[in-house]
């Protein structure tokens, strides 16, 4: 026995929440794979352990029916190593195939479907359409144990076209038809919710915090977005749409409650929350990284699992960075109220109104003219959305960061804190810093040894949780330069 393995196998011992998605544990004597986070107690010899589910699979494991593996947060190993990899990768989580061939997918990327195939047998031992298809089932194993319902239903919500296929890989996948698991579902104590999706993170988890942030920013009419839960409307074929999302913390998971939503389209939405809430992030690496400075250090100390929050939609929370450019966030929320009643779509939510925000060719071709600032900011969104809506740039979180940077900067108003900005927010760059943000700017200059060098590759990580704890210190002055009050 290695060193390593008994590491392993302590860290399963304790069912720490911090290590689930890590790794997994396979155990011999019964051909089964788990959480390390699973009830189950194997002997040390019986054991060994597998950096993903992928591995633990091609070894010849099956998923555990009790701990059910698919359901664990995304670790570091799922993002590959070249860089090919981790945008394709990102892509496929965020978006699926989006009904692409796969030479149209690698195409995207600059390659061929050949060597992208190569390229991921290599780094994560599935081809992307075999990643997406566990994607897929995973979703749809999720659907059949937590929800009720249908699955006919559950299989065209998971992105399948056949129910005999869905049925097939199911089985294939699981050992199991969907029918039977579903039927072991009901015989247990906890009765499933009609829509309502678990998803796990990775404790701790700094709800407060990160509630505090999105409520500072809430697209109101939109998002309705209290302490203790987040409330959110989107469009479907045939009217509106809800989610509800309330945090766990004794499950280490955030759990959504869906009223209404298309078929095909509950695997985005899912991914929507997941990115928003920043949900496959490894607080422990990002401790670890804070541990060389010293600020940093005693703030994750104080208010531990620092989230980096994404966004539910890229061009909408672009847009409203753009209107947050030198105002407050009191002053921001209000030109996005208004940008929104006129620009965007009014529909009914159960006799409330609510608005859908405005798509990129609407604002590409609207004067803005009866929004409250200045002409150049205007001018801005009208170029940005412009670009979007002519396929010349998105904000689709697969992009080259730095390629992607410098086309946002070459936009008239963009400047070096928007660009990192919307890297934060939009693509959930972990790295992307706002440098020249006003309280960003005041946190260094009363603490003269916050060196955010030694912060890389979790710089972003560093200004929320900086902002967290400064922004309501100092005094809120405004300058010309290309930042904000957060």
């Amino acid at each position: 026995m290695t060193s390593e393995h008994k590491k392993y196998y302590d860290a399963m011992l304790a069912r720490d929440y911090r290590f689930d998605g890590k790794f997994f544990v396979g155990v011999k004597t019964t051909g089964i794979y788990c959480r390390p986070i699973c009830p189950a107690r194997p002997k040390i010899e019986n054991v060994e352990f597998f950096p993903s589910s992928v591995m633990a699979e091609k070894a010849g494991y099956r998923p555990c029916q009790r701990c059910r593996p698919e359901a664990a947060p995304l670790s570091p190993f799922w993002y590959g190593k070249s860089a090919i990899v981790q945008r394709s990768l990102r892509a496929i989580i965020n978006d699926g195939l989006n009904g692409l061939s796969e030479e149209e997918f690698a195409g995207k990327f600059g390659v061929t479907a050949r060597h992208l195939r190569r390229l991921f047998v290599c780094e994560i031992g599935k081809t992307p359409r075999q990643f997406y298809e566990q994607q897929k089932l995973n979703l749809a194993r999720k659907m059949i144990v937590e929800t009720r319902l249908p699955v006919t239903d559950i299989c065209f919500a998971a992105g399948f076209q056949s129910l005999r296929r869905f049925n097939a890989a199911f089985k294939a996948r699981f050992s199991k038809p969907p029918g039977v698991i579903r039927q072991a579902v009901r015989g247990t104590t906890d009765v499933p919710s009609l829509t309502g999706i678990s998803l796990s993170y990775r404790p701790p988890y700094n709800w407060e915090a990160l509630m505090k942030y999105l409520m500072r920013h809430q697209t109101d009419q939109i998002e309705e977005i209290s302490p203790d839960s987040y409330i959110r409307y989107y469009a479907t074929c045939k009217g509106m749409g809800r989610v509800i999302v309330n945090n766990n913390e004794a499950k280490s998971c955030l759990v959504a409650y869906f009223d209404h939503f298309d078929h095909e389209q509950l695997y985005r939405l899912i991914q929507n929350i997941r990115r928003l809430f920043d949900l496959d992030a490894d607080p422990l690496l990002v401790a670890t990284q804070f541990e060389q400075v010293k600020i940093l250090r005693k703030l994750d100390q104080k208010s531990p699992g620092v989230r980096a929050p994404g966004s539910w939609d890229g061009f909408e929370t672009a847009v409203g960075i753009i209107l947050g450019q030198v105002v407050s966030m009191e002053q921001a929320r209000r030109n996005m109220r208004h940008l929104l009643q006129h620009y965007g779509e009014e529909r009914l939510w159960q006799d409330k109104k609510v608005f859908i925000f405005p798509d990129a060719a609407k604002l590409a071709g609207a004067d803005l003219a009866s929004l409250p600032v200045t002409k150049i900011r205007k001018q801005t969104i009208r170029l940005l959305a412009g670009k979007i809506a002519a396929g010349e740039l998105s904000l689709n979180a697969h992009q080259d960061m730095a390629k992607l940077k410098e086309q946002l900067m070459a936009v008239p108003g963009i400047g070096g804190w928007t660009a990192e900005y919307i890297g934060m927010r939009c693509l959930s760059d972990p790295d992307s810093y706002p440098a020249t943000d006003l309280i960003l700017k005041r946190i260094s200059d009363v603490e003269p040894g916050l060196d955010l060098e030694k912060a890389r590759p979790w710089r972003a990580y560093a200004a929320f949780l900086l902002w967290d704890a400064y922004a309501g210190k100092l005094v809120k002055k405004r300058g010309k330069q290309d930042g904000a009050i957060r």
